[in-house]
């Protein structure tokens, strides 16, 4: 049986956009990629994903962390794209990149900006669970679960586009009173981050998580917290209140 005959059979009837998360994200499509403008937030957390993708994949291949293409030869997908932050760096890792966004704004920013970086990457805009795209050795999804409709669709919909011995890391606030007071209260307040970004009873705590994971057939990895400090700015950490990000494979 094939790959795509695989895929039409797992595709989720389930929806997971919401209309409203992506109409608010599409808007902010224009300046996605200017590092001091609505996504500036995004700018500063994408080196700390990146670094712990990075140990994530030697880990979980066994590469030697000085190969500078380490996903040459593998297909990565990048769900919740916005205007491909994290694409483009893992096309410059090797990976055969696709990344899928609810918003279409979103995805015209990211292929124009991939064109005029010489990245080959193909996005698309719509349902995770309606895209035909075949299956991945590696699949990220970063401070999405808590935007979208249906979390538990989400995630099977995930594991639907990985190979059996893929990877998943996800990334996702946690649902504590520091992450109330500093990512909504605070990072909305003052403008770091886009008003109407985060709705706090949305966010997902890594037991939650882990248990969602669980109910698709995944196990998740010990999270990793990523935490802010003044001194250090934000940093992987062992302080999971404020945002976590995770790795799962096949249970």
């Amino acid at each position: 049986m094939s790959d795509a005959t695989l895929d039409r059979q797992t595709m989720s009837l389930g929806v997971t956009i919401r209309p409203e998360e992506a109409e608010h994200f599409g808007a902010l499509a224009k300046d996605w990629w200017d590092p001091k403008g609505s996504s500036a937030m995004l700018h500063k957390l994408n080196p700390i994903r990146l670094q712990f993708v990075r140990e994530a994949v030697d880990v979980h291949w066994g590469f030697d962390s000085g190969n500078v293409r380490p996903l040459a030869g593998k297909g990565a997908l990048d769900v919740g794209c916005g205007a491909g932050l994290l694409c483009e760096p893992l096309a410059r890792l090797g990976a055969d990149v696709t990344g899928v966004d609810a918003a279409p704004q979103n995805i015209q920013a990211a292929a124009i900006h991939a064109g005029g970086s010489a990245l080959d990457i193909r996005y698309l805009a719509g349902e995770i669970g309606a895209q035909d795209i075949g299956r991945f050795d590696l699949v990220t999804s970063m401070e999405v679960i808590e935007h979208v409709a249906d979390k538990a669709a989400f995630l099977a919909d995930l594991k639907a586009r990985m190979k059996p011995d893929g990877l998943m890391i996800l990334s996702t606030p946690n649902r504590t009173a520091a992450s109330h007071i500093l990512l909504v209260e605070g990072a909305e307040a003052i403008g770091m981050i886009p008003r109407g970004t985060h709705h706090w009873d949305d966010f997902v705590t890594p037991d939650e998580l882990a248990e969602l994971l669980g109910a698709v057939g995944m196990k998740m990895g010990e999270p990793t917290g990523i935490a802010f400090s003044p001194m250090r700015g934000l940093h992987l950490s062992g302080d999971l209140a404020l945002n976590y990000i995770v790795t799962a494979t096949l249970a």
